[in-house]
């Protein structure tokens, strides 16, 4: 792995120096955080990158081998499927959802009923759109939002169960059982909106999800590390995750050495399955940078990026106006959201330094990226955590990687 000096890239070397003694201080040595790694990079060259704790319990330390958990930064890739599939004109952002997947032919808008009483719908104002799945303003929820009763069915019938269920078509088919929160296109809510475009992504392409993503995505750029299961020649590169328990402290969620990721997913997660290194994030966040390339390699042209990375909220609302979201991996203010990712509008209401149009996004474990297209800066952080609101370390990170610009 090449580091350029902070210096070729405008940073100041001192101040990106203050960086890992913080994360140290504040989150490994007070037991936060089982262990991190950064990664940041401008121009495409990497100017830091550390790493701090043990990748397993009593094992070996964080290295850039490492392979980590992503969950929703999975979501992006998805995104990308798709609009390479839209490139050769096989589906539209205006395209009917249940034009490709007709089990959602016939979904309604809750009214009433739930925990054993027959639902009551109204009807969509407008249909289910594929931008409604991108830009989660689809009516669907997640079953841990535990805030109506569309999610209490969620819940019930174990529809998010990667292993113990439902296939996707099976998910699908059980997602028209049950009503939307509201009418598509009318809110905001962070949903299951992805894991359904996997499925558009399969029917499409004619592809299971994760072939699909082997060999357009990951293999063309580079992304070796990167999928919905650990081989077993890698296992042995699985950190361990960790969950916060209220009463309980940091509890094993998820052992790197007898890990569910080490097993075929029946359901495969569009929204947040895959697991991936700091590396190999990195090559997906310079392609987005790059408008589409990396190293020779086109998958999409710029027009597509620009597109993806607009916020696409409707009248250019932002979360603020629009979110019923009780759980999402981004705070409101400022914030509008494009097609896979949140997008910076306002700096100055999000209250972090940073530039209009940057975009990002998270994970449930804490992972989190950025890329800022404005000062061609990116970064890539990992560890095993959940939940990932915990603590404020996105913005902590984000407010110490801009005070170390020098340009």
């Amino acid at each position: 792995m090449k580091i350029a000096k902070p210096e070729s890239q405008g940073f100041d070397a001192g101040r990106l120096a203050r960086i890992d003694p913080y994360l140290k201080t504040r989150y490994l040595d007070s037991g936060k955080l089982p262990h991190a790694q950064l990664l940041i990079a401008r121009n495409g060259e990497i100017v830091h990158f550390s790493s701090q704790g043990a990748a397993r319990e009593g094992g070996a330390p964080v290295d850039e081998t490492t392979i980590f958990r992503i969950a929703s930064m999975t979501k992006p890739v998805t995104s990308l499927a798709f609009m390479m599939l839209l490139e050769e004109g096989l589906v539209g952002l205006d395209t009917p959802v249940h034009h490709i997947l007709p089990e959602l032919k016939n979904l309604g808008v809750f009214k009433a009923g739930g925990g054993g009483v027959p639902f009551q719908t109204l009807p969509t104002e407008e249909p289910l759109r594929m931008i409604d799945l991108l830009r989660h303003t689809s009516g669907f929820t997640y079953s841990f939002q535990n805030r109506t009763n569309v999610d209490a069915a969620y819940r019930a019938g174990k529809i998010e169960d990667w292993h113990h269920n439902l296939d996707l078509d099976g998910f699908i088919a059980a997602l028209g059982e049950i009503p939307l929160e509201f009418s598509p296109g009318t809110e905001w809510n962070y949903s299951v909106s992805t894991d359904v475009l996997g499925a558009v992504v399969e029917r499409v392409s004619g592809m299971k999800l994760g072939a699909f993503f082997a060999q357009r995505i990951f293999a063309p750029l580079g992304m070796a590390d990167t999928g919905f299961t650990v081989p077993a020649d890698k296992i042995d590169r699985l950190s361990d995750c960790w969950a916060m328990v209220q009463g309980k402290g940091r509890v094993m969620y998820d052992r790197g050495a007898e890990s569910a990721w080490s097993r075929e997913p029946k359901l495969v997660s569009g929204g947040g399955g895959l697991v991936s290194t700091a590396l190999d994030y990195h090559r997906l966040c310079t392609f987005f940078l790059n408008k589409g390339e990396l190293d020779g390699t086109r998958l999409v042209s710029r027009k597509t990026i620009d597109l993806m990375t607009v916020n696409h909220l409707p009248g250019g609302s932002d979360l603020n106006t629009m979110s019923k979201s009780l759980f999402s991996e981004t705070t409101n203010a400022g914030t509008g959201f494009g097609l896979g990712f949140a997008i910076t509008i306002d700096p100055a209401k999000a209250m972090i330094p940073g530039s209009a149009g940057e975009y990002y996004w998270g994970g449930m474990f804490s992972t989190s990226f950025f890329i800022d297209p404005v000062e061609q800066l990116s970064m890539v952080f990992m560890t095993q955590l959940s939940p990932s609101m915990l603590y404020p370390i996105r913005r902590e990170l984000k407010t110490l990687i801009y005070s170390a610009l020098n340009d």
